[in-house]
């Protein structure tokens, strides 16, 4: 079982990051979104000195920007109102979605916690208010629009990826094999021998899920984006159909998002929560992974503690089931 962790302003110190590695943490992701392995440089070094002196050989696994649209860099939040009608110049929309949106579109900002109704002329009036910060996704719902696989930005941290000892590469918003195919020559190309982890979170992905598994080495149910694209009364369904094929295929795969999100801002978590972990892990997840709860919650090593209690003992419970 490989318990993971996410960088953040909460962990990338050294003393940090032993701490969660004491709780039972086995790697930890740097989301590629807002930044770049250069200008990690320091959390990486202190995460690998961490995993010397506890004594362990980590997994660091990288999320790749690929194929997700983000909104620009904002000066300060913006405080979006319910009912106000905003001009999305303001918030440097890719180009590129103006392509695919008509009057009436839906737009889904920060992983779909804001959502816009597009108006026309690039206005769109808010239908779920929320607090934008730089850099947060955007999506169309029920729109998928064509990008690239792997961005410049992703190809020149992948030519860092040696250096920094990346063991793992997230590929984000898989729509099928040809996407898996590009990465895996990109990697050949680059003469990188490291594990692909295709992300499920658009339906595309979903539908092409058993087509994925002989170009990727783990399957990743990322609930975040999967959750705006097959509407949140499904997701349960689609996770459960996404953990079938891979059950059927024997291929490993990740369950993550939410899984202690109550913890960013409190000390303890939910009994939903916990019976989320445990059923993932019970019902054959290889991996767990722990995002916001880890990289900018206020109970890093507490959160990481309960996930892990919690996975050991779903572990336990499986092995001595009839």
């Amino acid at each position: 079982m490989k318990i993971f962790g996410t960088f953040g302003p909460s962990a990338h110190t050294k003393e940090v990051i032993y701490q969660l590695f004491e709780k039972g943490m086995t790697g930890m992701r740097l989301n590629l979104s807002h930044t770049n392995l250069v200008d990690c440089k320091d959390w990486l070094e202190a995460f690998w000195q961490a995993a010397e002196e506890y004594g362990i050989q980590p997994d660091l696994l990288i999320d790749m920007k690929g194929p997700e649209l983000r909104i620009g860099k904002l000066e300060k939040p913006m405080e979006l109102v319910e009912g106000y009608v905003y001009d999305l110049d303001e918030f440097e929309v890719p180009y590129i979605v103006y392509d695919y949106v008509k009057k009436g579109s839906i737009l889904l900002l920060d992983d779909g916690k804001i959502r816009m109704e597009y108006i026309n002329n690039q206005y769109a009036k808010v239908l779920r208010p929320g607090i934008l910060t730089s850099k947060k996704s955007i999506a169309i719902e029920g729109v998928e629009v064509n990008t690239p696989t792997l961005t410049q930005e992703d190809l020149e941290n992948l030519r860092h990826a040696k250096e920094y000892g990346v063991t793992g590469l997230m590929q984000p918003f898989v729509r099928n094999a040809q996407d898996l195919k590009t990465v895996k020559e990109t990697l050949k190309d680059l003469d990188l021998d490291i594990q692909v982890y295709a992300k499920i979170e658009n339906q595309s992905g979903v539908k092409q899920v058993e087509s994925l598994l002989p170009y990727c080495d783990e399957i990743i149910i990322a609930r975040g984006d999967l959750g705006n694209a097959v509407g949140m009364t499904n997701l349960p369904s689609t996770q459960k159909y996404i953990e079938k094929v891979c059950h059927l295929h024997q291929k490993p795969y990740m369950v993550v998002t939410e899984m202690l999100a109550s913890m960013i801002d409190k000390p303890v978590c939910t009994r939903a929560e916990v019976s989320d972990i445990y059923h993932a892990v019970y019902l054959g997840a290889s991996s767990i992974m722990l995002t916001g709860e880890i990289a900018a919650g206020k109970y890093p090593i507490e959160a990481m503690d309960i996930f892990a209690q919690v996975a050991k003992n779903a572990l336990k419970d499986k092995s001595t089931s009839l």
